[in-house]
């Protein structure tokens, strides 16, 4: 019997639900709201030398001790309720990356009054408009581009941290300033309608 199940991706792997809704519905859609950048730089900086998978599944957790990923509340912060983070197990407890949420929510903030929001700021580095690419291969996907690396230096400049190339690549992805699903995969075309 075919399976019914549509031609995805190779990397959200079969076995891991999560995994698929969240490729299904959210990666490469294009984001044009502050709130959802905020809450992906968040978590990509969370994820650094760990696996998608383990951040995305305290998905819930980051919420809560984030404030639901708004900024302003994020960066207003104090180190009490920092330190008290580094106990609350919903987390990836790194001192480094749970501190550098507030720094990054403050740099965030400022970026925002500077550009009238951060998705015009973010968007720049694209032209204003989804790179599209067309691989056949997960193996063709890089890991960084000369935009993230753009981009990963402007935000290290302004104060940043836990924003690497690599990092902003991932961030590209996921919030549609890049289109890296394969040909093959029935969400390349619909997140190239979504631009």
């Amino acid at each position: 019997m075919a399976s019914t199940e549509p031609q995805r991706c190779t990397w959200p792997g079969c076995t891991k639900p999560l995994y698929i809704e969240y490729h299904d519905k959210e990666w490469g859609v294009p984001v044009h709201d502050d709130k959802t950048h905020f809450e992906f730089l968040i978590l990509e900086g969370a994820q650094a030398g760990l696996s998608w998978y383990t951040i995305l599944s305290r998905r819930d957790g980051y919420r809560k001790a984030f404030k639901n990923f708004n900024a302003k509340r994020v960066a207003a912060m104090t180190d009490a309720e920092l330190e008290a983070l580094l106990d609350f197990d919903g987390i990836i407890r790194n001192r480094l990356k749970v501190f550098a949420a507030r720094k990054n929510a403050q740099v965030f903030l400022a970026i925002q009054k500077e550009f009238g929001s951060f998705d015009k700021y973010v968007w720049s580095f694209v032209g204003g408009k989804p790179i599209v690419n067309r691989w056949k291969s997960g193996k063709q996907l890089p890991v960084t581009t000369p935009e993230s690396d753009a981009l990963s230096k402007d935000l290290k400049k302004r104060g940043m941290s836990f924003v690497g190339s690599t990092i902003i690549y991932a961030h590209m992805q996921a919030t549609g300033l890049v289109n890296d699903h394969l040909v093959s995969c029935f969400r390349h075309k619909e997140c190239q309608k979504a631009a």
